[in-house]
């Protein structure tokens, strides 16, 4: 019986694998995913997040291949309205360093033990002495793992596996967005355009490709050909014709938000989304799962390693850990509102209120606050 199972296999599961792997615990990884999947989805690691990487060795690697954008434009009508400095920041990593989420995956994999794929968690029942996990395996075999601690970090599809219907609250917000990387040579600058149609983000990555996020004005219409015009009409008005004419498809996604007030029961414990989801648009939802992950093992390596749990060190990681995600959740939301399209009177509000923010002291808490500054484990 492994000490601790980790159910999931993405960034954050594998951090927290390959940390209580260095620490010395004995660990079992599970995955649904018969393969890693080729998409790119979060793409910046911020600070804290970085430098909590850092012991382990997976920064320096992941570094290696990343972008180092050190600064961020708020721009509309073409013009900037302001400008975040991550260099200006007292931080041991003062950038965002962006990547193919997959880039983050193969480094964290190579320092994890060997994930098991193809397989199904059912139901995880917290026993006196362990954790017991239902399991269906790829060939439809049907069996149970048993583990000392059980850390389920396999995203927002497996809340209900550790949480009871309407446990945790969960607010569905009516904006879609479309999103693309494409190829765009220029500044390693983030670039976020908000007119009067919603917010355009646009973020350089490595090899001359930068993402593009943009607000929908049209979500009813799903059809592949359509999300693409309407992402290289936006894209084509605020940046240019022959960067929007290099995009070849667009998928779109919707946001929520959802914060668990508890992330453990007894041997069970839950990080990353499948605790707390927050909305894409300002990049905090996969640093918060790995601050969690990185704070966690310690206190789990110890725990396997010992008689007993530190129950208080785990009260303490998880109110500091909820409190995060609350904050986290509070920026993602500002961030979704600030996006959305506005009449003319509202648009130049925003413009000014824009320029004010970023001309003088306030530019510095923007900065702070978007480099996952307002983490109390930053």
């Amino acid at each position: 019986m492994p000490e601790v199972v980790v159910v999931g296999a993405g960034p954050v599961g594998l951090l927290a694998a390959a940390e209580l792997h260095r620490l010395g615990a004995e660990v079992a990884v599970l995955e649904r995913r018969p393969v890693v999947g080729p998409g790119s989805r979060a793409i910046g690691l911020h600070s804290p997040s970085l430098a909590a990487l850092e012991p382990g060795g997976y920064t320096e690697r992941l570094l290696a291949e990343a972008l180092r954008v050190d600064r961020g434009e708020a721009r509309s009508g073409g013009r900037v309205l302001g400008v975040v400095r991550f260099d200006q920041l007292s931080r041991r990593f003062p950038f965002v360093a962006t990547l193919p989420q997959a880039v983050t995956e193969r480094v964290l994999t190579d320092a994890a033990p060997q994930v098991e794929r193809g397989v199904t968690v059912r139901r995880v029942a917290v026993e006196r002495d362990g954790v017991r996990i239902d399991v269906e395996r790829g060939n439809g075999g049907a069996g149970e793992v048993r583990a000392g601690v059980v850390i389920v970090a396999s995203g927002s599809g497996a809340r209900q596996l550790v949480y009871r219907p309407g446990a945790v609250a969960v607010r569905e917000y009516p904006d879609r967005y479309l999103m693309a990387d494409a190829p765009a040579e220029g500044r390693a600058v983030a670039e976020v355009h908000l007119d009067r149609g919603g917010v355009l983000e646009s973020f350089p990555m490595p090899g001359g490709v930068r993402r593009f996020v943009a607000w929908d004005a049209s979500p009813g219409d799903d059809d592949p050909a359509a999300r693409t015009a309407r992402l290289r009409g936006a894209v084509a008005d605020r940046v240019g014709t022959d960067t929007a004419a290099s995009i070849a498809g667009a998928t779109s996604f919707r946001v929520r938000r959802a914060v668990a007030p508890r992330l453990r029961r007894g041997r069970l414990v839950v990080i990353g989304d499948a605790a707390h989801e927050v909305s894409p648009i300002g990049g905090q939802g996969m640093n918060l799962g790995l601050l969690d992950a990185a704070t966690l093992a310690p206190l789990v390596a110890a725990w396997v390693r010992g008689d007993e749990a530190p129950h208080a060190d785990l009260a303490r990681w998880e109110r500091r850990r909820v409190a995060s995600a609350r904050r986290a959740a509070l920026l993602a939301s500002l961030n979704t509102g600030l996006g959305r399209p506005l009449g003319a009177v509202g648009d130049r509000a925003r413009r000014a209120a824009l320029r004010a923010l970023l001309a003088g002291p306030g530019a510095r808490a923007f900065a702070h606050a978007y480099a996952m500054g307002l983490d109390l484990d930053a």
